[in-house]
Formats: C-alpha cells, structure tokens, sequence
C-alpha cells in the first residue's frame, strides 16, 4: 500500500509582479514529521504558506496535500489544513473558551455539546485547560500563541501549518510549544512549522529544511543540513597533562587538521574531517602514550550558519 506524502511541493513558483518570493521549490514532507522551514526574512517562508493555504495561487506549480490538489480541489485541501499565521490576534472582549467556541461553530462541528467537548480536547492538548474562562486579553504572549494552536486544531487538521508560531516567547513558553507539536506529531498529524532561528527548530523538528532569496538550499535532518551547506566545519580543543608540542607536531601532519595552535596544555585547531575522522585522532594520540585530559567540539551555530548562507546569496 503506497501512502501518500503530507505535502508535496512540485516546481512552486511566486512571482509580485518581477520579484520572485518563490523560485522552483521542490518539498517533500512525509506524514507524522514535525518539520520545518528555515531561512531569513524573504527567504519566501510565507509566499510558501499562503500558497499551502490556498490563500494564493502560485505563479505555477503543484502543490498536493495528503493527495488533493490545492489548487484544483480548494475546500477538501481547507478542510485538511490547519493554518496558525504569525501573531495572530485573539479578540480582547472574549473568554478562552467562548472564543473557541465561535471558531468551532463556524466550522460546523456538531451540535453546542459537541463543540465544547472539542474546545476542551484542545486546550487539554496545549495545556491550557484552567484558562477556558480566563478573557483572552489576560493571557500572556505564550498561552495566546497556545489559545490560537488550539483554534487551529478545532477541525482536526491532517497538516499544520505554523509561521513562526515560537516569536515572541520566553524560553518556558517554547519548551510548551515544542511538547505540544511533538505531541500532535505522535497523533499522526504533520507539522509544517517556519522560524528564522535555525537553532529553534532544531531542537523541535525531526527534519527541516532552508531557503534564502525564495531557492531551497538544502533538506533533511540537521546533520544531513549541515553537510549540505558545507558547513560542516569545527574547532577542535585538546587538552593534554604532557608532551602538548608532540601532539601538535603528529596532529598538524593529518590532513583535516588545519590552523593549529599550542596554548598551554591546550592544543586548539580547526577541523574538516568526519565523526570518524575525529574518533581517529583521539585514537591516535592515546596510542602514542599521550595523557589526554579532555576533547572538546564546537561547531559553528546554526544562527552563523544561516548568516554565512544569506551573505554568500547576497553577494552571489
């Protein structure tokens, strides 16, 4: 039995007029994936969106959602989208649970007692239960974010889709909106979630990909990312109780070892090699009766990462 991918992105072009937000964008997203979509402001994230939305038509392009055809079959592709836009607002002069409830009426979900027993499932899935008769102008940034997921699934959306649905919150209120997404994610729903923190959606995607100036640069998970962009670059520190100028000596003679440096008991360098490149150096040193201390990795973040990416683009 074939299963058909969540979302499909065939060839996706959007044009305004002679800019191009969108430019030839090939996507698949398996179901039950959190994954997201990264890049800078006007990478093309939102004319993405929209287009998934069926708030827009592409310039051309196909886009297939759970097997419909945005743009051929608009009300099935609305009835399997869930959509939640950046800041979207919340009404000042509604409780929580009356504004949900106004939502669910206005999809049609059953009768009155139907629809508060699907308003409470889903402030129960955000965590937001002792808030249905809180007025939505007392609530905190976080748990508006959360009052307008829970919106968002009212319908039971097969495909949710987030733009930037973690701006704006504190460390906590993301931890909440992670375990939310992962959660629904374990249901059987695909998350299509956008941010222009790459690190962000690293800790809440299991796969995602970047764009920049409307062209996918690069998909998969965040290893797989890396090696895509090149940037798979680190700095290596080893910190040993002796003989630090014969391990420098031995490392600056192996060939992913570059800008070596002696500080101490620190030998510091740049590396390019591989994870198994790297356990080989650690081999080797102890091999050679050196007393290594400690082995330290930093790579580059994803935020230096994505910068690296946009200026390259820039000046391209």
């Amino acid at each position: 039995m074939t299963i058909n991918p969540a979302i499909d992105i065939r060839s996706l072009r959007v044009d305004y007029g002679n800019f191009v937000a969108v430019d030839d964008l090939t996507l698949t997203v398996p179901p039950g994936e959190v994954f997201g979509l990264v890049g800078p402001n006007g990478a093309g994230k939102t004319s993405t969106f929209r287009v998934l939305t069926t708030l827009m038509e592409p310039t051309y392009g196909e886009v297939i959602l759970c097997g419909v055809d945005v743009i051929e079959d608009i009300e099935t592709a609305r009835r399997i989208v869930g959509y939640m836009p950046d800041l979207a607002p919340v009404p000042s002069d509604l409780k929580v649970g009356e504004f949900l409830e106004f939502h669910a009426a206005a999809y049609g979900l059953g009768t009155r007692a139907q629809r508060r027993e699907r308003v409470a499932e889903c402030l129960e899935e955000v965590a937001l239960t002792d808030q249905r008769g809180s007025w939505c102008k007392a609530l905190s940034r976080g748990q508006t974010q959360r009052v307008v997921l829970a919106k968002t699934l009212l319908h039971r959306p097969r495909i949710l889709i987030l733009d930037e649905p973690a701006s704006g919150l504190d460390p906590l209120a993301r931890r909440d909106l992670r375990q939310a997404l992962r959660k629904l994610a374990d249901t059987g729903a695909t998350v299509f979630v956008s941010s222009h923190i790459l690190s962000e959606l690293a800790e809440m995607c299991s796969s995602l990909c970047v764009m920049n100036r409307g062209k996918l640069l690069a998909s998969g998970t965040v290893q797989e990312v890396r090696d895509q962009l090149g940037r798979n670059e680190r700095t290596l520190t080893v910190s040993l109780l002796n003989r630090q100028q014969e391990a420098a000596d031995w490392l600056e003679s192996r060939a992913s070892v570059h800008d070596l440096r002696v500080s101490g008991q620190q030998v510091v360098f740049g590396f390019t090699g591989t994870d198994d490149d790297q356990a080989d150096l650690m081999e080797g040193l102890i091999q050679r009766g050196l007393r290594v201390r400690a082995f330290e990795e930093k790579r580059s973040s994803f935020e230096d990462i994505l910068v690296e990416v946009a200026e390259s683009n820039r000046n391209a």
